[in-house]
């Protein structure tokens, strides 16, 4: 593997990992494309127990603009142009298919701790 291709795989995981999406959402978006509505109206689905307290589909929304960014995450296409939907990229299957350690880890309190202050603190 390309040192570019190690670089570009371990910010996914790292996108992964720190994101507050739990693993059955990502095997959905293998298999169909989400809109952070969707998510929103399910988060007991499709979010990490630690992200219960979202109260709107705004923060999914940025946390699928972040994992876009990274190349986990890619904005659906209709033949109108672009949706408010989302699908999983090539690089984010290869990253959950080769670490099934990604959702098993604990994220610190301190780490929780600074993503309700991001979330408080974010216009709205």
């Amino acid at each position: 593997m390309l040192l570019i291709d190690q670089k570009i795989f371990r910010r996914a995981k790292k996108g992964i990992r720190n994101c507050p999406f739990n693993l059955f959402l990502f095997q959905s978006l293998q298999k169909e494309s989400l809109s952070a509505q969707d998510v929103f109206e399910n988060k007991t689905k499709y979010l990490s127990q630690e992200f219960m307290f979202i109260n709107s589909s705004l923060f999914i929304e940025n946390e699928f603009l972040k994992l876009i960014k990274i190349g986990v995450l890619r904005r659906e296409v209709d033949g109108q142009g672009l949706t408010s939907k989302v699908r999983i990229t090539p690089t984010g299957r290869k990253v959950l298919e080769s670490r099934a350690d990604l959702f098993t880890k604990r994220i610190s309190l301190i780490k929780k701790l600074i993503t309700c202050l991001k979330y408080q603190l974010s216009p709205r």
